[in-house]
């Protein structure tokens, strides 16, 4: 309480000097009103000489109590039902003073005069501080209508108020961006109704749908990076039942450091909403098998060999080399990885199909890789149907004719990106990654010096012919979503806990 105190005087603004001077002279007021209100106007010089010998203990008691009740600490602009009780706190704590000060000093008034004084006084508070609040309000509504005329800024809730909140309302605040952060939410009941470099926090993750409307958001971004998915998931549910673009702050794991920009902000991913927590793995292992050793990723440009690029990339080889026969991918992910790792990476990106066998043999001649990871392949199921072919040549000649040149420039490590459609398999792409891993468990036999391996996967979020884009098409085209069976059950893994296992 004497922090509440202190923080009042020490941070002394106008608005807080109106509210003190108002609450002081109202101590006076409403118990000169009360007397006269008891006794019809007409006050007994008794009580009279002893309300003019007391007054100023009505006010100095006021100074004292009232912020330590937190009266001048509140955002009375945003206020709610449940601050306004500490105003009835505050007044019943002057009057049981105030009472018993009086006694002391063998002064006192009649009980229905202390009453009526009680109620005068935390009407007279509470009136002061809901006309501010009003006032407000019609300015905020005023500004809002004037922006709307003009070049408008989208108006920003900020959902977390802890470091990456911090640092995310100052970008907001110091770049020449059209958003504005206007309020923030946050679940530390510590933080509400203060500032956070200027922006209010109003509440927690409930108080998001009223807010949103009360004060005009257009987008909501969420800046909680070391949450769990569980509560992501939580306030992502709340945030879509309001009319704004949801945005969200990436989870620690995948900003390139423990700095927020503005420009790691992002729109929702289906990964986003996962119904697990990620599963994590020891890294310190897997660095021993890839620091300093030459890395060849084929497929690099797909969307699990470009996951398995950007780990292996972190781990500090002494070369990473990306082989697509897609020029666009793999370029777009030379631009991702310089920009991420600079000098740093030592990055090579080859275009050749994994088919042509001089082309392969090529590569692996000049570089000699230590360790190969096979992601090369055909994998939408449906088009593999049309294109059995296909699926045979790319699939399983490009598996052996990779494995093959491994095995003879003694590669000691070999690893097949399987699928879980080899096990048992009723189609096309299914049978030819089946007859991938056969391929590579029989070369593992006859080539001891390298060791072969084949990992499988299931639904893959976002990877490229994973079923997530076929079902965000259809709900975004407010289509029913499709499924094999009502009773079927599909277990989802993102990209970075593939590429990890």
């Amino acid at each position: 309480m004497e922090n509440r105190q202190s923080r009042t005087f020490r941070h002394l603004t106008p608005r807080k000097a109106f509210l003190i001077a108002f609450d002081a002279a109202s101590t006076v007021i409403t118990a000169l009103l009360a007397l006269l209100l008891i006794y019809e106007g007409s006050i007994p010089q008794h009580f009279w000489s002893q309300f003019k010998g007391t007054w100023y203990f009505f006010v100095l008691i006021g100074i004292i109590v009232f912020p330590l009740f937190g009266f001048y600490t509140q955002m009375w602009a945003f206020a709610r039902g449940g601050q306004y009780l500490i105003l009835v706190a505050g007044t019943t704590a002057h009057l049981f003073i105030t009472v018993l000060v009086l006694q002391l000093i063998k002064q006192s008034f009649t009980l229905p005069t202390y009453i009526l004084f009680w109620f005068l006084l935390t009407g007279a508070v509470t009136a002061i501080r809901l006309l501010y609040r009003f006032y407000r309000s019609h300015r905020m509504v005023k500004r809002a209508k004037r922006r709307t005329k003009g070049n408008r800024k989208i108006r920003v809730m900020v959902v977390g108020a802890g470091a990456a909140g911090s640092q995310l309302i100052v970008e907001l605040k110091t770049t020449q961006s059209q958003r504005i952060p206007v309020c923030a939410v946050d679940d530390n009941v510590l933080t509400h109704y203060y500032r956070n470099n200027g922006v209010p926090v109003l509440g927690d993750r409930y108080d998001i749908e009223k807010l949103a409307v009360d004060m005009h958001i257009d987008e909501i971004i969420v800046a909680i990076p070391s949450a769990s998915s569980k509560t992501i998931r939580n306030i992502l549910e709340i945030c879509h039942r309001t009319d704004c673009r949801v945005r969200i702050l990436p989870f620690f794991t995948e900003l390139d450091s423990g700095i927020v920009h503005l420009s790691d902000v992002r729109d929702i991913r289906i990964d986003d909403l996962l119904g697990r927590e990620a599963v994590e793995y020891d890294m310190e292992k897997v660095s021993g098998f890839i620091r300093d050793k030459t890395v060849l990723v084929t497929g690099g440009g797909g969307s699990i060999g470009s996951e398995l690029a950007r780990q292996i990339a972190s781990f500090e080889p002494a070369l990473l080399i990306l082989y697509d026969v897609y020029e666009n991918g793999v370029y777009e992910l030379q631009q991702d990885l310089l920009e991420r790792h600079g000098r740093r990476l030592n990055l090579k990106v080859l275009i050749g199909s994994v088919r042509d066998c001089r082309r392969v043999e090529q590569m692996f001649n000049e570089y000699v890789p230590d360790v190969v990871f096979h992601a090369a392949a055909h994998k939408h199921v449906p088009l593999m149907e049309e294109s059995p072919g296909e699926a045979v040549k790319n699939n399983i000649y490009g598996t052996y004719n990779v494995a093959m040149t491994a095995a003879r420039f003694g590669v000691p490590r070999f690893v097949l990106i399987s699928t879980d459609k080899a096990v048992k398999p009723t189609n096309a792409m299914g049978a030819s990654k089946r007859l991938c891993e056969v391929v590579i468990l029989t070369l593992g036999k006859i080539w001891k010096d390298t060791s072969f391996a084949a990992v499988r996967f299931g639904n893959v979020l976002g990877s490229s012919g994973s079923v997530i884009p076929l079902f965000e098409k259809q709900i975004r085209n407010r289509r029913p979503v499709t499924v094999t069976h009502p009773k079927v059950e599909r277990y989802f893994m993102t990209i970075p806990e593939e590429s990890s296992l």
